[in-house]
């Protein structure tokens, strides 16, 4: 068995349904670490077998902000999807299917809902993926995803249980829930210009909240989309303040999002030590595909260099522009691989499209809303 039959191996095992077990991640652990190692011993050196590069795949997966009503309705004819959504219902206490189905919209965009509903369902898309294009699986490569799809893609490279990783985000999305209510506080996408300065903008934000008497004010990027696109996060204030002034910053477009707080500022300090307690009582190995940080836009090397980088996440900002680079870039004439967005939304389809359009299209996005007659005709 190669190492790549293996990872295939490890998702089927893994979902609801497999290895004699109800719950996800069941089989996964011990015996697949040992099968994983003497295949590896049996086959040539990784840098002998390399493969043409646009035989490999990527998975991106997408976070929160992609969610919608209705989600999750064209993907459960597939196998595991309901169990997947039944074991969520067991973990989360309430159900989700209902609420990713049916909503109301207002308490599927709460974090606490949105977060859960947004990893269940873009693992629930590789389900159906895996049913529809196993070589997919097969043949990917690397993983990446934004803030909570991270875990996602850490659940789908084999580092992560599902079931734990689901008892994570939720522990993380009530966190940060409760971090958002604490303090008014937004996030201000922003396009700019080659001008721009993002940071003497923040410097300026933030002085402008001193003088209204707001102590320790917060105002910076959170988020780097592409290029001269950022998303700025922190007092409301500050983003206030932004806003009436983007001419004098050179700021083309602004618009507050839909969302409860300045996440990946350090106004999320306070939700750290929960998702720090409760990534150190589950079982996290290194990844069987390359899998790459919110933080650095580098590759995971190992169980703790997770563990770490997942909390400090919260309160760091995203680099999806660079990690867009680090998994596209090559020497000229050396083909891309393919792409596919796993989960609600085509966000990151768009992203990577203004970050290489090469690389953009050999994209496919793995619809969640189709209903069965939709798929079938």
């Amino acid at each position: 068995m190669s190492v790549r039959q293996a990872l295939v191996w490890l998702w089927r095992s893994a979902a609801p349904g497999r290895g004699g077990s109800s719950w996800p991640g069941a089989g996964r652990a011990g015996n697949l670490a040992a099968l994983l190692q003497s295949s590896v011993g049996d086959e040539e050196p990784a840098a002998a077998r390399r493969r043409p590069p646009q035989e490999g795949t990527v998975l991106l997966f997408p976070g929160q902000g992609s969610q919608f009503v209705g989600m999750g309705r064209g993907l459960l004819r597939y196998p595991n999807v309901g169990d997947m959504f039944r074991v969520a219902e067991k973990v989360l206490g309430y159900d989700l299917l209902s609420l990713c189905l049916r909503g109301p919209p207002a308490e599927l965009d709460r974090t606490l809902h949105c977060q859960p509903a947004v990893f269940v369902a873009s693992l629930a898309a590789v389900e159906k993926l895996h049913h529809q294009q196993p070589s997919v699986i097969e043949n990917c490569v690397a993983a990446a995803g934004f803030s909570v799809g991270e875990f996602a893609a850490l659940v789908f490279a084999g580092a992560l249980d599902y079931t734990e990783a689901l008892y994570a985000v939720k522990v993380r999305a009530e966190a940060m829930q409760k971090a958002s209510e604490a303090i008014p506080s937004g996030m201000l996408s922003v396009i700019g210009r080659r001008e721009s300065n993002y940071n003497f903008a923040c410097l300026e934000a933030r002085e402008h909240c001193k003088s209204l008497g707001i102590e320790n004010p917060v105002c910076e990027v959170s988020n780097y989309l592409f290029p001269d696109s950022r998303v700025i996060a922190g007092h409301l204030q500050a983003l206030e303040f932004l806003q009436e002034n983007s001419r004098k910053y050179n700021f083309k477009r602004t618009k507050l999002l839909p969302v409860s707080g300045a996440f990946h500022t350090r106004l999320m300090e306070s939700a750290t030590e929960p998702l720090a307690e409760v990534l150190k009582s589950i079982e996290i190995q290194k990844p069987f595909i390359c899998v790459y940080s919110n933080v650095d836009s580098k590759k995971y090397m190992h169980s703790k260099h997770i563990q770490r980088l997942l909390v400090k996440q919260l309160v760091s900002p995203v680099k999806w522009e660079q990690t867009m680079h680090a998994i596209y870039e090559r020497k000229q004439g050396v083909e891309f691989p393919y792409t596919y967005e796993v989960g609600p939304g085509k966000q990151l389809g768009a992203i990577l499209r203004n970050c290489n359009l090469k690389a953009w299209k050999l994209y496919k996005h793995i619809d969640v809303s189709e209903d069965e007659e939709a798929e079938e005709t």
